[in-house]
C-alpha cells in the first residue's frame, strides 16, 4: 500500500497544489483564487473565508484514495459547508466540464460515418441524462432532508436510503472511451480524439473523487446528525 503524507494548515498552498494537480480543481469550488504566493493553507483559507479543516479534509481525500476521515474531522464539518461544496461541484460539472467535452465531441461526430456518430451521441446523451438525474436527486431530495434535520420535522427518508442506492456516475464514460479509442476509423481527428480522451479521463477521475466525498464525508456526517437528532428526541 502506498503511503501518503497528509496536508496540514502549515502546508504552503502552492506546494499543496503542485504536489497533486487534481487539487487545482478544488480551488474554485471554495472560491480560492491563484496568486497566493508563499502563504500557507490556513492563511489562504482565512482570506477566502473558508474552513481550513474542511478544505484539508477534501484535499486529503482527493490526494489519497485510502484516506478515511476520522470522527473528529467529521465533527468539524457543518451542513452549510458540505452542501455548498457539493452544489458548486455539480454546477462545475454541468455548466463547464461536460459542455467543454460535448463541444469537442460534436466536431468528431460531424466527421464520423453516421453509425459511429449516432452511437457517440447516444452514449453521451445517456451519460448527460444520468448525471442530471443523479444531481437532481441529491439537490431535490438529499440536501433538503439534511437541512431539515434538527427541525423536529418527520422524515421518512434517511441517509441510508441514499447510501444504498448511490452509484458512480463516471461508469458510462468508459463506454465512450472505448468507441473513441478502439472503434473509430484512425483518420478521424486523431489528435483531437487524444485530447478529448484525456479530458474524459480527467473528468472520470474527478467524478470518482466527488463520489468519495459523498460516501466518506457526506454520508457519515449525516449519520452523525441523525444519531444526534434521535438522541435529542
Amino acid at each position: 500500500m502506498v503511503s501518503y503524507e497528509l496536508f496540514s494548515e502549515k502546508t504552503k498552498m502552492a506546494e499543496l497544489v503542485i504536489s497533486n494537480p487534481k487539487l487545482m480543481l478544488t480551488l474554485s469550488r471554495f472560491g480560492i483564487e491563484l496568486g497566493f504566493g508563499d502563504h500557507n493553507v490556513k492563511e489562504v483559507c482565512e482570506k477566502a473565508n473558508v474552513s481550513s479543516s474542511f478544505f484539508l479534509l477534501i484535499c486529503n481525500l482527493y490526494a489519497n484514495p485510502d484516506y478515511i476521515p476520522s470522527s473528529v474531522e467529521l465533527d468539524s464539518v457543518n451542513t452549510e459547508t458540505i452542501i455548498s461544496y457539493l452544489s458548486v461541484s455539480h454546477r462545475y460539472y454541468v455548466e463547464e466540464r461536460i459542455p467543454h467535452i460535448e463541444h469537442h465531441l460534436n466536431r468528431i461526430v460531424e466527421a464520423c460515418p453516421e453509425r459511429f456518430g449516432n452511437t457517440l451521441q447516444r452514449f453521451f446523451k445517456e451519460y448527460k441524462d444520468e448525471v442530471a438525474n443523479h444531481f437532481k436527486y441529491e439537490e431535490e431530495t438529499v440536501f433538503p432532508y439534511i437541512n431539515s434535520l434538527g427541525n423536529d420535522s418527520e422524515n421518512k427518508f434517511s441517509i441510508h436510503e441514499f447510501k444504498s442506492t448511490h452509484s458512480n456516475i463516471e461508469d458510462k464514460l468508459g463506454d465512450l472511451m472505448n468507441i473513441l479509442i478502439k472503434y473509430l476509423p484512425a483518420d478521424i481527428f486523431p489528435k483531437e480524439r487524444i485530447e478529448i480522451s484525456l479530458d474524459i479521463m480527467d473528468l472520470s477521475s474527478d467524478l470518482n473523487c466527488h463520489t468519495l466525498v459523498e460516501e466518506r464525508v457526506l454520508v457519515p456526517f449525516v449519520e452523525l446528525l441523525e444519531r444526534k437528532c434521535y438522541e435529542n428526541k
